[in-house]
């Protein structure tokens, strides 16, 4: 058995500088991580930072513990600054036997470096340059700072190939497995047996472009064979009205369905008997819907941003393509069985517990050189 410490200072993303109010963490991509350590037999302790306390209290299955961070509100969010978490390390660290902090430009990594870098491993998300003020902090941060106090870390493990192709210029001591997040498959059922329907879960925001979806899905209906499947799309956010609005316009009323924001056995129930998950988005890289539709047996159709698009596309479990358009859809559709049962096939290495076993592996390969 061994204590391991978490530090993963941001549980969600801010849309425009501000941090939606979530009356739960449990349902976070690295929450299931910790699990999955606990699962396996260790002791886990998650170290998050204060902004991103829930507004409800609630009791956990392992320690999590919320510091304070300093700095502006943007900053705060895009790279957390906690002293506490600082004095709180060089105090506490002797107690685990490994620390796993995410990414290489955070100040809670440096932290770690500087502490106890024997037993620290990064884990890397990040596939390029942040973008904020043309990414010369995150340039500055990765060519001076990561290579002057970060190197004697343990290791740093890519959550994709393209996180592993950004960050190994710098961090020579990145390896070549890729561990992404992984999930409690338990929370999801699977079936082989789909409806005449395709689904988009997310929040209902510029970034998503969901209204790309549905564009794309309204030359899809005028396809022979394919005017009977239906769109369905879950989530709320700014973006509803005008999205309605073009649902309306494109005259798709009928075959588009605003599910709104469900919980997650019920969204489940939708996914799963799905014939596709469609990602279109601008942005993000690590999407946990992702995931989550594939162990329900429903097969993805994304463009090459999610981290998760190399597996997808090397496992083919879906398809991944930048722009990808109506005759996509059709081949998915076409194509469903053979999709369907290659997701299925492929749960088991998505779970949170293989994840977790895959960091402790590297950490204990790195030990034993």
């Amino acid at each position: 058995m061994m204590k391991i410490l978490i530090l993963n200072p941001i549980l969600f993303t801010a849309t425009d500088g501000v941090l939606p109010k979530v009356k739960t963490i449990k349902d976070t991509m690295i929450y299931g991580m910790c699990l999955g350590f606990k699962k396996l037999g260790h002791d886990v302790t998650l170290i998050a930072m204060d902004d991103y306390r829930p507004t409800c209290k609630e009791t956990y299955d392992f320690p999590v513990i919320f510091m304070k961070s300093v700095g502006t509100r943007i900053l705060s969010y895009a790279l957390p600054l906690s002293f506490e978490l600082w004095r709180w390390l060089k105090k506490h660290n002797s107690e685990y036997d490994l620390v796993i902090s995410s990414e290489t430009f955070s100040f809670h990594s440096l932290f770690a470096s500087l502490s106890c870098p024997d037993k620290t491993i990064i884990w890397q998300e990040l596939t390029a340059h942040q973008r904020k003020m043309h990414e010369i902090p995150s340039k500055i941060w990765h060519n001076t700072i990561a290579r002057l106090f970060m190197r004697q870390v343990r290791a740093v493990v890519p959550r994709s190939e393209k996180a592993y192709h950004f960050i190994h210029k710098y961090m020579p001591q990145t390896v070549k497995t890729v561990v992404d997040h992984g999930i409690n498959i338990d929370k999801f059922l699977y079936s082989e047996e789909k409806k005449r329907q395709i689904i988009s879960s997310s929040q209902l925001i510029y970034r998503k472009n969901v209204d790309g979806i549905i564009r794309i899905f309204h030359r899809f209906h005028q396809l022979e064979g394919y005017k009977d499947v239906r769109l369905l799309i879950a989530g709320r956010g700014e973006e509803e009205p005008k999205l309605k609005e073009l649902v309306h316009e494109l005259g798709l009323d009928d075959v588009v369905d605003f599910l709104g924001f469900l919980p997650q056995a019920a969204l489940n129930s939708y996914i799963r008997y799905s014939m596709a998950f469609l990602v279109n988005t601008r942005q993000d890289l690590n999407m946990v819907s992702i995931p989550e539709s594939i162990v329900s047996g429903t097969p993805i159709l994304t463009n090459r941003q999610p981290s998760s698009a190399g597996y997808i596309a090397k496992e083919h479990l879906g398809i991944v393509k930048d722009e990808w358009d109506e005759n996509d859809i059709k081949k998915i559709i076409d194509n469903n069985a053979e999709y369907v049962k290659r997701c299925i096939s492929y749960r088991d290495n998505l779970t949170s517990t293989h994840s977790a076993q895959a960091l402790i592996n590297v950490y204990e390969n790195t030990v034993s050189k």
